[in-house]
Order: structure tokens, then C-alpha cells, then sequence
């Protein structure tokens, strides 16, 4: 829940300063899909995952976790997904690979390692941090959550900010 850092404004010789009590714990993993189709609007699907905090309890995404996303964009874009992955360890996850190759309307492609500058979903985790996550210091979790999904929520409706990342990225969509 440490704030990430951006630049303000304030008068001369007074310094901005923003407090953060200590170091949490606690974190809120979001996993997104950003959907892009020729001639139909961009779209974003996404999750997040709050940490439960017990000792059992996983931190992040597990396979089953992105299953579960893949299965809910399926249903919402009613049709094939191509789905071009990062090399995070889980998208590579055996599990997920087999149940990937057992359905059709699925294919995955794996963007090279150590290429953060072609996948569509940094730029969008930059808007978030630039834009309306930046200069604010989170009391609660539940605040971060809502500031996550505040701010992923608008994104999601100006699908202009979509297309700006994928342009980015510099990869065209096409017939294959």
C-alpha cells in the first residue's frame, strides 16, 4: 500500500509530503485482458485478488485464478480468444497449459522474455500508476481495492486509452 511517487506542485520552499505509516503486508493482485478486435471497440477484462493474509492462503494468482478469467472472457466476448501471454511463471503453469490445449476456442502465444515494452497490459498498469493512483497514500486496503477498480473502471470505458497502448507497443492485429 506504499504510494507510488509522481511529481506535484506546491509553493516555494515547502515540499510536499506525504506520510505512509509503515510497510503492509497485505496486497491486491489484479490480473487484465485487454481485447482488441478490427473494428469493434477495445475492451478490458479484469480481476482483482485481495491476500487474505493467512499463512495457507496464496498471495497472488493461481492457475485455477486465470482459468477463471479466461473462461469469463470467453463467455463475454462470445468468441475465439487468441491470447498473447508474458512468461510469469503461472501463465506457464503445466495445469494451465493442459487445460488450455483442451479447448478450442482457446490459443496462446507467449511473448518473448524480458519484453515488458510489447505487452499491452504494462501500458495500462502505467496510465493506473500515473494517473489515478499517483500522490495517494491508501489508508485500508478496501481503499487501494477501490481506487484500483475507480481507476480501471474509467480506463475500461475510454477504450481510446486501449487502443493508445497497443499502438505503443507497436504490434498490429490482423488476420492470421
Amino acid at each position: 500500500m506504499t504510494p507510488p511517487q509522481a511529481k506535484t506542485w506546491s509553493q516555494r520552499g515547502h515540499t510536499p509530503v506525504v506520510r505512509v505509516r509503515g510497510r503492509s503486508r497485505r496486497r491486491i493482485s489484479t490480473a487484465a485482458l485487454a481485447c482488441s478486435k478490427p473494428g469493434h471497440r477495445s475492451r478490458l477484462i479484469y480481476r482483482p485478488r485481495r491476500d487474505d493474509c493467512r499463512r495457507d492462503g496464496r498471495k497472488n494468482f493461481s492457475w485455477r485464478d486465470y482459468r477463471d478469467l479466461l473462461i469469463a472472457a470467453h463467455q463475454q466476448l462470445g468468441g475465439p480468444v487468441v491470447l498473447v501471454w508474458d512468461n510469469v511463471n503461472v501463465h506457464e503453469a503445466a495445469d494451465l497449459r493442459q487445460w488450455a490445449a483442451a479447448r478450442e476456442w482457446l490459443t496462446i502465444s507467449y511473448l518473448p522474455p524480458y519484453a515488458p515494452d510489447l505487452n499491452l497490459v504494462e501500458g495500462i498498469w502505467s496510465l493506473l500508476r500515473r494517473g489515478w493512483l499517483s500522490n495517494v497514500a491508501f489508508s485500508t486496503p478496501e481503499h487501494l481495492d477501490q481506487g484500483i477498480r475507480r481507476g480501471l473502471r474509467l480506463i475500461q470505458y475510454r477504450s481510446h486509452l486501449l487502443d493508445g497502448c497497443l499502438a505503443e507497443t507497436g504490434l498490429t492485429i490482423g488476420p492470421a
